[in-house]
Parts: C-alpha cells; structure tokens; sequence
C-alpha cells in the first residue's frame, strides 16, 4: 500500500496540488464574503426598526438563519447549482460560482449568529456609557461595541474557516476540481479507491490541524493582550 502512495503521490502530485488549491480557493471566497454579509445581516437582525410592533428586518434574517441552520448542506448546493443558471441564463455561471454561491449563503447564517453572539456578549454599560458622553448609537457601535465584539468572534470566523475546509468535501457532487473531485477523477482512471483516499484525508488533516493550531496561538495572542 505505501508503494502504491509512493507511486500516486509521484504521478498525480499535480492534480492533489489542484485540488488543495481549488479546496483553499473556494474556503476563502466563502469565509471573505461571508464574513461581510454576516456582519450585516447581525446588524440587520439587531435593528430596532419596526413597523407598529412588528420588526421586519429582524423577521427576515431570523427566518434566512433558521432556514439555512435546518436544512442539509447537499440540499443548499443542488438548489444553487440548478436555480442560478435558470434565474440569471445571461451570465452563464459556471459549476464552480454555483457552488462558491451556496456555500457563502450557508457560510453567512452560521457568521451571522457568530457575529450576533459577539455584539450582545459586550456588557450593555459600555453602550450606555457611550451614550451618556454624547455619542449616538451609531457612533457607539463602530467605535466602542464592534471593537470589543472583534475581539469575541475573530477566533470563532477562524473555526468557521476550518469547518468550511472540511464540507467543501461536499461539493464534489458537482466536480468543482476541489480535493474530492480529484479523488474522483484518480479512482475512475485507476480502480484505486483506498490509496487516493488517504492521500486526500491526509491533505484535509494537515490543512486543518495547521489552521487549528494557528487559531489557537492566535486566541493565546488575544488573551495575553487583556
């Protein structure tokens, strides 16, 4: 079996750098801009605004959340890669944006929560002193809660990179050219199924056990700067 790895890893060490490259590609697209829209959509869902007693806003993304937490991954994926091509057919979208598509609005209802999580975790006497020094709430946020509320989520927008890592594995489905597609392409063309197998669980482990590790210096940094 090592001989056999030995001999893959010398032969498709090229479609194995591909598809690592395809898998991190994909997972940075999705955590940058799920991060973004996260962000909004936890101020939109924090939104005081309503309607008599009824907050539309924060119905909306409460139902978006919910949604995308109570329905399977797979199922995300195959809505995006069949419904973008037929809603929008001028920009002929590839599998791979389909796909980077519905991982981002899978990505943006667990970052949203994270990002909400971490605003409400700051003690309210910070606002309200902000507010007793003449600061408007908007002010309040930007310069004293979403500071302080950085601090609280950053390591866990880091964790979610890691998860993103590992279900991109999903979307070999759709032979994106990510890791398990190229698991794919090597087992039709040589009947192997166990050697390429660990090759690829290798790559994800060291991928994400890096990370890990990186996260957790990173969270000692933030804690020795209290």
């Amino acid at each position: 079996m090592l001989e056999t790895i030995e001999k893959l890893l010398t032969q498709y060490w090229f479609l194995f750098a591909k598809g690592t490259g395809y898998t991190l590609l994909l997972s940075g697209i999705t955590v940058f801009f799920s991060s973004i829209i996260g962000t909004v959509f936890a101020m939109l869902r924090m939104s005081n605004w309503q309607i008599g007693k009824f907050r539309p806003l924060h119905f909306l993304i409460t139902a978006y959340v919910e949604i995308i937490r109570g329905t399977p991954m797979l199922v995300q994926l195959y809505f995006f890669y069949f419904l973008l091509p037929k809603a929008v057919p001028q920009l002929d979208f590839s599998p791979f944006t389909c796909i980077t598509v519905a991982c981002i609005v899978n990505s943006v209802a667990y970052v949203a929560e994270i990002i909400r999580a971490g605003i409400q975790a700051v003690d309210k006497g910070q606002m309200e002193a902000a507010r007793c020094l003449g600061m408007s709430q908007k002010q309040a946020m930007v310069k004293i809660i979403i500071p302080q509320a950085t601090k609280n989520v950053l390591p866990a927008l880091c964790n979610e990179f890691v998860t993103v890592i590992k279900e991109t594995s999903i979307a070999s489905t759709f032979f994106v050219g990510e890791l398990m597609s190229q698991y794919k392409a090597i087992t039709g063309a040589l009947y192997l199924t166990i050697e390429p197998l660990i090759i690829i669980a290798v790559i994800y482990f060291v991928l994400t056990f890096s990370l890990s590790k990186a996260i957790a210096v990173f969270e000692r940094r933030l804690q020795s700067g209290d």
